[in-house]
């Protein structure tokens, strides 16, 4: 995120002071450095309206100015500035009056009688500053917003999902890190006739009669090393001796920070008719 030369002397400035050859030389100096979009006033209640509606990146302003002083101008920008950066470089005769000004919000200050080549280096500074900020904050958003798009894409590719493998499968599911389970679609308890949790054989849920053993230990290690599973194979004998088979398929769940948070996945009835 860089500044070029040529962005520094297309920022805009404003030029604020009562008497017209402070402004005539602020501006000679600004146009014979470059800059092309310099504009000024001398009557300080115009300058809020102005700012208002041009969005200055930098406003020279006198202290000192009869109806409405630098200090008044001031604390009316403060009230008017969105972004809360106040984009102002003060010029004083008054050297006491340099530290109030940077209390009442301004950025930087030069005194009078000027001095062209610091005037030209406080400015040129400024607007470095201030262009880089308004980048930031520009960036700061448009992150912002890619990130919303994002959210909103994903959410929506989510349940895109849960659609499709509702339709193509006779459940779908979801388990915490506990092996509990927190979601479940599709006739599983009809289907099964016993509770989801014994499918992984979760804490607390004695392995129900009829499955393979061997099938079962083979899915829980692969659950327990967090990997997931394609078309795995369990078998079912049920108590009038009739067979069931079914073809389950996860994955591991992982949350930003990459703590595992649980399983889902999908599982349909093979069983042969």
């Amino acid at each position: 995120m860089t500044v070029t030369e040529a962005d520094i002397l297309n920022a805009s400035v404003l030029i604020v002071d009562d008497q017209e050859v402070n402004v005539s030389l602020l501006e000679q100096m600004l146009r014979e450095a470059g800059y092309a979009r310099v504009a000024s006033t001398i009557n300080p209640q115009e300058v809020c309206a102005l700012h208002r509606k041009n969005r200055y990146d930098l406003i020279l302003l006198d202290l000192q100015m009869p109806g409405m002083d630098g200090f008044q101008v001031l604390e009316a920008l403060k009230t008017n500035e969105t972004d809360g950066y106040v984009p102002v470089l003060v010029i004083t005769a008054q050297p006491g009056h340099k530290l109030r000004a940077l209390q009442a919000g301004a950025k930087d200050f030069v005194s009078k009688p000027f001095d062209l080549v610091e005037v030209r280096t406080r400015i040129h500074n400024m607007l470095e500053v201030r262009l880089l900020f308004k980048r930031l904050e520009n960036y700061s958003k448009e992150l912002e917003q890619t990130v919303r798009e994002r959210t909103a894409e994903l959410r929506e590719s989510e349940a895109r999902y849960r659609s499709l493998t509702e339709l193509a499968s006779d459940w779908y599911w979801e388990q915490d890190e506990t092996g509990n389970f927190t979601k479940v679609s599709g006739p599983v308890l009809e289907m099964l006739g016993i509770r989801v949790a014994a499918l992984t054989g979760a804490a607390g849920n004695a392995p129900p009669a009829g499955w393979n053993g061997a099938e079962r230990e083979a899915l829980q290690a692969t659950i327990a090393a967090r990997q997931p599973f394609l078309d795995f194979v369990l078998n079912r004998v049920n108590a009038d001796g009739s067979q069931q088979k079914f073809r389950v398929s996860g994955e591991p769940m992982f949350n930003q920070a990459c703590r595992f948070i649980g399983y889902r996945g999908i599982g349909v009835e093979i069983t042969a008719k």
